[in-house]
């Protein structure tokens, strides 16, 4: 999806003179853009809409935590272990709309937490794992093109920025 913005944005740029209206671009860029926002609608219709056990303290301070991710770029949370910081914020974010035109990057340290944690968010969600939820470690991928959020290990991050400084994907 993000990729797909880019690429257009892009080809936009090139163009030369630069067209004032959408009707004024050649008819393979607008039938290209029609095509995105088709597959940008039909991902954020296909998402589910996630439920928050009020039992968890994160799930209680919902709004107030939205509201600094709508504001700001870095936010950190900080709470008590068994707190509902790790499955209940990526959730969070999928509710709030992210996840629609890129993943949502969720971080472990190690493989094993890796996989748990996606199989946990995604069986809250009531999806298979490697659909809305996916994971990837070292010599595993498992996401696809309909993933939404990605559990990675902090390794499998640093590769990415080795390949994109600037996380266009997320």
């Amino acid at each position: 999806m993000i990729a797909d913005r880019h690429r257009l944005l892009r080809d936009l740029r090139r163009l030369k003179p630069r067209p004032k209206t959408f009707d004024a671009l050649p008819e393979a860029l607008r039938a290209r853009f029609d095509q995105s926002l088709a597959r940008f609608a039909a991902r954020a219709a296909a998402l589910p809409v996630p439920s928050f056990p009020e039992a968890l303290p994160v799930s209680a301070r919902r709004e107030e935590i939205a509201a600094a991710i709508g504001a700001h770029q870095v936010i950190i949370v900080c709470g008590e272990t068994g707190s509902g910081k790790t499955t209940q914020l990526p959730k969070l974010c999928l509710a709030l709309g992210r996840g629609v035109g890129g993943l949502i990057g969720h971080t472990q340290p190690r493989r094993i937490a890796a996989r748990t944690v996606a199989e946990r968010i995604a069986e809250e969600l009531g999806t298979p794992l490697g659909q809305i939820v996916g994971y990837q470690v070292r010599f595993t991928d498992a996401s696809s093109a309909d993933t939404a959020v990605k559990v990675m290990t902090d390794g499998i991050l640093l590769n990415e920025l080795q390949r994109d400084r600037d996380l266009r994907r997320y």
